[in-house]
């Protein structure tokens, strides 16, 4: 091993914060109470992050912050002046997953190092120089990787000079990261916005299969699996849990700490990961990372299991004890354990944890993120400079805490350049110096005194020389380094598009036998192209050069062998256009000079995004995505020669995973996803919450596993509201996620929007009759 190994810890709060850096973090990721994807985590305030950033710095440990959401157009001013004020501390990286957040950050805020989030879904080695040309240093990837796509990423990573990141513990969601709709579609609570509402941990009515928590799997944890990660070329092993607490950041972190440190110094695993069990867990899997997909992943339980595996270690009663008869999920499981041992055992497990909260409290008690208190002593007399005496001092607690005696306490002095004039009725200098310098009272301060005694009455100084004073000091304050102005964002010039340029219908189809739609209608026709290929395939390459009409659609999920095959079907087609979900095919298409679009599961939400798009990639046009409202929508901006589209017929996607999601719902004779069931598998069957709503799941023959809502998404009202906004709307006629509904024939689907869109206002009964089941609550609910 020939490269660092960084152990990146969560911090939900300040004494979780405090708790991995205790446990030996080299890094911690933490998020304010704004822009970030964790907004059940309690999170910090500005004043505190600045703290958090001197204390770790003392135990040479980073901190990083997220701002790893999808933005809105309206926030971009307020998320200006808080990157203002994070230029001016010494954070050492920001976690982002909004493509106009990289724009604006490499644009304005060029010194802040930019992390690409989880939330990118980054899974293929075309991502990574498209990641890197917007900006990023390190990337986060997805979960869902085994080793092997690992190491090919990590190897284009090198490439590139960009650092990866894997998930080495903590919790798994069953779909792809960023990729999940599945509260956004009926209430507005998208994960993409950081108000995930946990339908994957849900009770729905029992399955046939006999399960309750269908969607739930287990935690993920790779505390065996660090050698063939350090081999792989991972840089940095990060852990999920930042709405967990401080003793549980603090146990799992000192696991990892040793677990890796006795590896590198004897290269072997030392720890038995036990305690790991003792803190919150819904046991643990390493079968995304190991590249075995199985029934075992899953867990009929959301809740702590830790209790359940202590039990399991205790399972043989002693002789002649009376056993359980409760029919608690406790006592199911483990129907051979007395009521004395379940009790003796739980007992023991809470006088553990009992002890490891205070053992964690004891270590963390005297961490101090107070800020250091500044003095200003201000001194001069007439035809002689004004000297500024600047003092910090870092407050101790009672215990005299070790930590806190290395910080560097300061004390430097000022000359002002001009000497200070005497000035008839002139007491305006103490006034002005009052004025200008109670700013340092800030959150990198506490201003103590301005100690104006040994400055001479009636002296005055020119203002410009006042502000340079106060330049100076604010620099020597801020490690030598110049304190950054705020910025103002530009306002963006809004482009009309093309004159008299009607809005043009599109439709999606993924059936070679529908390519003779495109005979009848004037409609662009995307062809929708597999998530899964065999080796080598070609059958598409042929299918596509034979209908030059027909503009390819790439998916958002394409892993392995399967990008490869996606990238030979875009050099050997070297269609005029395409459209894209997927970030590298998109960096392919760059490279080639092929026109793209981007398409709606890149989640774009504002201009700046689209700016970012068109700058680096050449990118002609986006979909819009459809978690935001006609409102959101409104406010943005059109880049010069960029055309804006939108769907406005689908089925509504909540989610897609690598993982089966039949095994758990109807069954399947399969205990384990194997290379014939992402090409040959095409069931669809439903699953019902305790409210009685029911979701179709869905698998296409190399499709992967999705959900998706009962209703169509159908929105009329868009034409009538935002046509002079788009050029195009999209109508979906896959029927993917239809279940065994009967859906409408597609060519009188077309005709009805074709004269929807020429003005016919008998058209939106007629829809609404041909689409009984739609909602476009999306459109009105936003994000």
């Amino acid at each position: 091993m020939n490269h660092k190994i960084e152990l990146l810890a969560p911090g939900g709060d300040i004494d979780a914060i405090k708790a991995a850096i205790i446990a030996g973090a080299d890094a911690v990721y933490c998020g304010l109470d704004t822009f970030n994807a964790r907004n059940r985590a309690a999170n910090i305030s500005f004043d505190q992050l600045v703290g958090v950033i001197r204390l770790a710095h003392l135990y040479q440990c980073e901190i990083f912050l997220t701002l790893n959401i999808i933005i809105l157009e309206r926030e971009f001013p307020t998320l200006a002046k808080l990157l203002s004020k994070l230029v001016n501390t010494t954070l050492d990286g920001v976690i982002v997953q909004d493509l106009g957040l990289f724009n604006l950050i490499t644009k304005h805020f060029p010194t802040l190092d930019i992390h690409a989030s989880t939330q990118l879904t980054t899974h293929n080695v075309g991502q990574i120089p498209f990641l890197k040309k917007l900006g990023a240093s390190r990337v986060n990837l997805s979960r869902e990787l085994n080793l092997k796509e690992i190491t090919a990423i990590t190897a284009a990573s090198r490439e590139n000079e960009i650092l990866t990141e894997v998930f080495v513990h903590g919790s798994l969601c069953v779909a792809f990261s960023g990729l999940c709709y599945s509260t956004s579609a009926s209430v507005g609570n998208s994960g993409n916005r950081g108000r995930c509402s946990q339908a994957c941990r849900e009770e729905y009515e029992t399955t046939p299969s006999g399960n309750n928590f269908p969607l739930n799997i287990k935690d993920n944890s790779a505390f065996f699996d660090l050698p063939a990660l350090i081999e792989a070329g991972v840089d940095s092993f990060k852990i999920e849990g930042r709405i967990k607490g401080a003793t549980y950041v603090h146990t799992v972190v000192d696991s990892f700490r040793k677990q890796i440190d006795g590896f590198l110094k004897t290269g072997e695993l030392l720890e038995d990961g036990e305690r790991l069990y003792k803190v919150f867990n819904r046991d643990f899997s390493n079968a995304f990372l190991r590249g075995d997909l199985n029934q075992s992943m899953f867990i009929d339980n959301p809740r702590d299991n830790s209790k359940i595996h202590a039990l399991a270690k205790n399972a043989a009663p002693p002789t002649g004890e009376v056993q359980v008869t409760e029919t608690n999920e406790v006592n199911e499981k483990f129907d051979t354990i007395s009521v004395v041992q379940i009790h003796d055992v739980g007992q023991t497990l809470h006088d553990e944890k009992t002890q490891m909260n205070a053992t964690v409290q004891d270590k963390i008690k005297y961490l101090n993120i107070e800020k250091p208190r500044l003095t200003l002593h201000f001194s001069g007399e007439p035809n002689s400079p004004l000297t500024v005496t600047v003092s910090t001092n870092t407050a101790t607690n009672e215990q005299g805490s070790a930590e806190l005696a290395v910080v560097e306490n300061k004390e430097f002095i000022v000359l002002s350049s001009s000497q200070l004039m005497l000035k008839e009725q002139s007491d305006s200098l103490k006034a002005a110096l009052d004025k200008r310098f109670r700013s340092f009272n800030n959150a990198e301060f506490t201003l103590q005194e301005m100690n104006m005694q040994d400055l001479a009455d009636g002296v005055s100084l020119p203002f410009k020389e006042l502000t340079l004073l106060k330049n100076e000091v604010a620099r020597l304050l801020n490690n030598n380094k110049p304190v950054l102005p705020a910025v103002t964002l530009p306002a963006l010039q809004n482009y009309p598009k093309a004159a008299d340029s009607d809005v043009k219908l599109s439709i999606l189809i993924c059936d070679p036998a529908d390519f003779v739609l495109a005979d009848s209608t004037d409609a662009d026709v995307y062809f929708k192209l597999p998530d899964a290929y065999k080796r080598d395939c070609t059958k598409y390459v042929d299918l596509l050069k034979q209908q030059p009409k027909i503009i390819p659609w790439f998916p958002a999920v394409l892993i392995g062998k399967d990008y490869d095959v996606a990238i030979n079907i875009l050099q050997q087609v070297m269609p005029p256009l395409i459209v894209t979900n997927n970030t590298g095919i998109a960096y392919e298409a760059y490279k080639l000079g092929i026109k793209w679009i981007a398409g709606p599961f890149l989640n774009i939400t504002n201009s700046y995004a689209l700016m970012a798009i068109q700058e680096e990639f050449d990118c002609s046009g986006a979909f819009i995505s459809n978690e935001i409202n006609k409102q959101q929508m409104q406010k943005i901006a059109r880049p010069k020669n960029f055309k804006l589209f939108y769907s406005i017929y689908h089925p509504i996607l909540l989610m897609t995973s690598r993982q089966c999601f039949f095994q758990q719902s109807v069954g399947c004779e399969k205990p384990r996803i194997d290379n014939g069931c992402m090409l040959s598998c095409d069931k669809s069957t439903s699953i019902t919450n305790l409210k009685g709503v029911s979701f179709a799941i869905d698998k296409q023959k190399a499709g992967y596993p999705s959900i998706y809502n009962q209703d169509q998404f159908l929105n009329i009202e868009i034409i009538k509201d935002l046509s002079h906004m788009f050029d195009g709307f999209m109508i979906d006629l896959t029927n993917i996620g239809s279940g065994d509904k009967q859906m409408p024939d597609k060519e009188e689907l077309i005709k009805q929007f074709e004269d929807l869109l020429a003005g016919d206002s008998g058209v939106p009964g007629t829809l609404n009759n041909l689409v009984p089941e739609s909602t476009v609550s999306q459109y009105h609910t936003g994000l």
